[in-house]
C-alpha cells in the first residue's frame, strides 16, 4: 500500500526504502501459524490466477469502484496522478493530476467520490467520480499516507505519517472535524462500518490503533509483528488483517476481544492486503518476492502464491466478481487476479414417457462428480422448455407438456444448459428427439 522513496529515506521518514527492505526480520516457527497447502472451501478449491496485466504509470495503492466497474491506481511517484482503469477492458482510460506524491487511495460509493492522500503537501484530493475531476482539495496533518471511508456515516480517516495523527473528515463538508492521537508512524487505516471501529497500524512501535468512531478515541492499543503496514477488516469473521511488513507475516485481531488470534507467514516484505468478505479469500502482497499469498483466511491455508509483477505493493479486490487487483510499482503494471473455475460436464437424453410425452434428462459432473442443486434449463430452438435444479446426483429431469413436446418434435433436438456460477463454468448438451 506504500511506496519506496528515496527521499523519505534520506530523511529518516517511513517508505519501503531498498534498505528496509532488504532487512526484513526472521519469523520463528513457534511465532507463527504453519500455512500449509490443503483441502480449502469451494470458493478457495476454484483456484485463482492472473488474468490480464494492465500497463500503468508506477501503480501503488489501488482501489475499486464495483458499481462503475472502475479500478484506481495511485502513481505513487511526485507526478501527483491516479490512473483511471476499466474493469471491463483492463485499460487505462484517464488519469487525474491530484497532490504531490500521493499516498494512498479509497472510494466512497454512496457519494461518488474518490479521497487521495497527498503524502508531499499535507492534503486530501476528492475526486467525483462520474467526471474523473478533483473537486474538493482538503489539508490534513503531516505526511498524510492512508485513507479510508466509512460510507454508512459519511466519514473519512487519514493517517498522517509525520505527526503520529488521525483526522477525521466530514465528507459531506469536506473538512476535518476530529484529530485523533495514535501510535508511531501511522499508515494503513481500515474501516469496520458495522461497528463503527477504525483499525490504524502504527508502523514505528508495531502495534495498531483501535479507534471508536462514535467517539474519535483509542480505546485499544494492540501489539502485533514488526513495521505493520497496511490493514483489511472482514466483518462477516469479527476479524481486522494486518501485513507486518518487517517479519514477513500476517497477524490476525479479533474485533471482539482486540487480541492477536493467529501469526500467519507469507511471502518477503509484506505490504497491501485485502479480504473478500463473500468468500473469506485474502490477498497478500510481498513486495521482495513479487508475489501475492492467495489465502483461506478461515482455514488458514495457502491456497496458491502468484507471481505478478514487480514489486507489488498495493491490492484492492471486487467481492462481486470476486477479482482483485495488484498494483507493481517497479514493473509498472496491475495485475488481475480472477478465480479459475471449475470445468463442468453435461450430458442429456429423451425418452417418451407412458402418456407418449418427453421426458428430458441431463447430468451434471465437475471433476467427474455430480453437481447438486444447479440450475439446468433445458430449450427446443428459441423456444423455452423448462428449468430444472439438479438432485444430489447431478440429475435434473423435466417432463413436457403435449404442446412442448410437439413444439420439441416439430424442431428436431433439445438442448440441456447450465449457465455456470461463480465457482463452475458454465456447460451445454444437446440430444435428439425420438423419431
Amino acid at each position: 500500500m506504500h511506496v519506496p522513496r528515496d527521499h523519505r529515506a534520506r530523511a529518516g521518514q517511513r517508505g519501503r526504502t531498498s534498505a528496509r527492505w532488504g532487512a526484513a526480520g526472521i519469523v520463528t516457527a513457534a511465532a507463527a501459524l504453519s500455512l500449509v497447502a490443503g483441502a480449502v472451501p469451494a470458493s478457495a478449491a476454484v483456484g485463482y490466477t492472473v488474468t490480464a496485466t494492465i500497463s500503468a504509470t508506477s501503480p501503488g495503492p489501488v482501489a475499486v469502484y464495483p458499481a462503475l466497474g472502475t479500478v484506481y491506481a495511485v502513481d505513487a511517484t511526485d507526478d501527483g496522478m491516479v490512473s483511471v482503469i476499466n474493469a471491463a477492458t483492463n485499460t487505462v482510460t484517464t488519469t487525474i493530476p491530484v497532490g504531490i506524491d500521493p499516498d494512498a487511495v479509497a472510494v466512497d460509493p454512496t457519494r461518488g467520490t474518490v479521497y487521495v492522500t497527498n503524502y508531499g503537501d499535507d492534503t486530501v484530493s476528492v475526486i467525483d467520480a462520474a467526471t474523473n475531476t478533483v473537486t474538493a482539495t482538503i489539508p490534513v496533518g503531516h505526511s498524510p499516507a492512508g485513507v479510508a471511508v466509512d460510507s454508512t456515516t459519511g466519514t473519512v480517516y487519514v493517517t498522517n505519517n509525520g505527526d503520529n495523527t488521525v483526522s477525521v473528515i466530514d465528507a459531506g463538508g469536506h473538512k476535518v472535524v476530529a484529530t485523533i492521537p495514535v501510535g508511531t508512524q501511522p499508515i494503513g487505516v481500515a474501516v469496520d462500518a458495522a461497528t463503527d471501529t477504525a483499525y490504524v497500524t502504527n508502523y514505528g512501535d508495531g502495534t495498531v490503533s483501535v479507534i471508536d468512531a462514535k467517539t474519535d478515541t483509542v480505546t485499544a492499543t494492540v501489539t502485533v509483528g514488526t513495521h505493520p503496514d497496511a490493514v483489511a477488516v472482514n466483518p462477516a469473521r469479527d476479524t481486522a488483517y494486518v501485513t507486518n511488513h518487517g517479519d514477513d507475516t500476517v497477524s490476525a485481531i479479533n474485533a471482539k476481544t482486540d487480541t492477536v488470534t493467529a501469526t500467519i507467514p507469507v511471502g518477503h516484505s509484506p505490504a497491501g492486503v485485502a479480504v473478500n468478505p463473500t468468500t473469506g479469500i485474502l490477498y497478500v502482497t510481498n513486495g521482495l518476492d513479487n508475489t501475492v499469498s492467495v489465502i483461506d483466511a478461515a482455514g488458514r491455508k495457502l491456497v496458491v502464491t502468484l507471481t505478478v509483477g514487480t514489486e507489488p505493493i498495493g491490492v484492492a479486490v471486487n467481492s462481486t466478481t470476486d477479482t482483485a487487483y495488484v498494483g507493481n510499482y517497479a514493473g509498472g503494471t496491475v495485475s488481475v487476479i480472477s478465480a479459475a473455475r471449475t470445468p463442468t460436464a453435461l450430458t442429456a437424453s429423451i425418452r417418451v414417457s407412458p402418456q407418449q410425452d418427453l421426458v428430458l434428462t441431463a447430468t451434471l459432473t465437475a471433476a467427474g462428480l455430480p453437481l447438486s442443486g444447479q440450475s439446468v434449463s433445458f430449450t427446443t430452438g428459441a423456444t423455452h422448455l423448462c428449468t430444472v435444479h439438479t438432485s444430489t446426483t447431478g440429475v435434473a429431469t423435466c417432463t413436457l407438456t403435449a404442446a412442448q413436446t410437439l413444439k420439441a418434435e416439430q424442431h428436431g433436438t433439445i438442448q440441456a444448459n447450465f449457465t455456470g456460477t461463480a465457482i463452475y463454468q458454465p456447460s451445454k448438451a444437446s440430444a435428439t428427439t425420438p423419431k
